[in-house]
């Protein structure tokens, strides 16, 4: 495999409401056409048809546990590979893993998104570029608040009420500890046009670099 075969896969992290999601849709907007697919950390939670509903609901989905990593490490080899993958589909309703699943080419630019995908070395080993999305903690609580209530159909009460039991708490263990590893830090999402256009300009660089090798 040549340097110019080999995709570049930029890794996004940052906490639950903080706004990466703006930012790699900025990213993936620019590349349109030019060969790009986004993966989501969220589309590898664990298979739980062994559990009954409720012990379900009970999972703690901020948690690094609550994720098949192994299965995203593997696709993501084999991606570097320029082989094909099946991505998972998770289904949010019966809070398991759905019989889907999506088939994701190879691409010259990979973009991968999660809370928690700076926190897992394995994965950071095989990114080129780490960013992490820094969002003052009352807004990532907003944005979560509007999200789930609007998006996920939840009362106020059961989002609040998760955020202080389990996103907060993950949010100090796992999530912002892991800023330490990235190679660019973003204040304020998507709203920071400078730093965006940084890492566009950094990306098509690499890409430019590889179809000279």
């Amino acid at each position: 495999m040549t340097p110019k075969n080999r995709p570049v896969i930029i890794g996004v992290a940052g906490g639950s409401g903080s706004g990466k999601t703006t930012v790699c849709n900025k990213i993936y907007e620019y590349f349109v056409g030019k060969s790009v697919k986004m993966i989501e950390h969220d589309s590898y939670y664990r298979d739980q048809k062994d559990l009954t509903f409720e012990e379900r609901l009970d999972t703690n989905y901020d948690h690094p546990f609550a994720f098949d990593t192994d299965l995203l490490v593997e696709h993501l080899t084999q991606l570097l590979k320029n082989e094909s993958i099946d991505v998972p589909v998770y289904d949010y309703a019966n809070h398991t893993r759905s019989d889907k699943t999506i088939r994701i080419e190879p691409q010259d630019v990979i973009i991968v998104e999660g809370i928690l995908i700076l926190e897992d070395k394995r994965l950071r080993d095989l990114m080129d570029i780490k960013l992490y999305v820094d969002t003052d903690a009352d807004l990532r609580i907003i944005r979560r608040i509007q999200r789930d209530m609007n998006e996920r159909g939840r009362s106020l009460d059961s989002v609040i009420n998760q955020y202080m039991d389990v996103v907060r708490k993950m949010h100090e263990q796992f999530v912002e500890p892991s800023k330490k590893f990235a190679d660019i830090i973003i204040p304020e999402g998507g709203h920071n046009v400078v730093a965006i256009d940084l890492v566009i300009t950094k990306i098509r660089m690499i890409l430019q670099e590889r179809n000279k090798a």
